[in-house]
């Protein structure tokens, strides 16, 4: 058996997540269309336009290590993006659509953080602090995407699914009472 080196194992995952970034271009724009609540249509909007730039940044992290664009199937993110299908098709019509979508999203952000974390990590440990660099603002920005999905949860969907009432019933009561801290902050208070 091969041994690989860390550059190799480095090199395999980027391509995983360059064919992670491409579906998700693809799914994203569905997920904002399943959303009712504005907000978060508009999140899906906005983080459909970083995403592409994820896209460009991996193109220039395989560039700053002198290497051919690839991708290799992700399958992690074909597993996620069809529970979110499934999600979603099973709350479809629902006061719980919003709360849904947003479950399945932030699974999609977590993975994404485990693996830009991983990266950006290696790539320092391999010395091109261009990639690091290129790494740690899409790392940033998926942090930025999950902490944004909490926000609308805790503010808004998950008390529409809740109570069972739709966006329009629950407009006045938005954020009534919600903490922005994190729940795990909260369990320590």
């Amino acid at each position: 058996m091969k041994r690989k080196t860390l550059e190799v194992l480095f090199l395999e995952e980027l391509a995983d997540m360059y064919d992670c970034e491409i579906r998700l271009t693809r799914a994203l724009p569905k997920m904002a269309r399943t959303a009712t609540h504005e907000e978060l249509r508009d999140a899906f909007q906005r983080h459909l336009d970083e995403t592409d730039n994820h896209v460009i940044r991996l193109k220039r992290v395989f560039q700053a290590f002198d290497k051919n664009v690839r991708g290799r199937k992700c399958e992690a993110i074909i597993g996620l993006i069809k529970e979110a299908d499934e999600i979603v098709s099973d709350n479809k019509g629902c006061p719980t659509i919003n709360a849904a979508i947003i479950c399945a999203a932030q699974k999609v952000e977590h993975y994404e953080i485990a693996s830009y974390g991983c990266l950006a990590e290696w790539a320092d440990h391999l010395g091109n602090d261009e990639a690091t660099d290129l790494l740690l603002q899409t790392l940033d920005e998926e942090k930025a995407a999950d902490k944004t999905l909490t926000a609308l949860a805790r503010l808004r969907c998950n008390e529409s699914a809740q109570d069972g009432a739709s966006e329009e019933e629950d407009a006045p009561r938005m954020g009534k009472g919600r903490s922005m801290r994190p729940a795990s902050s909260r369990a320590r208070a």
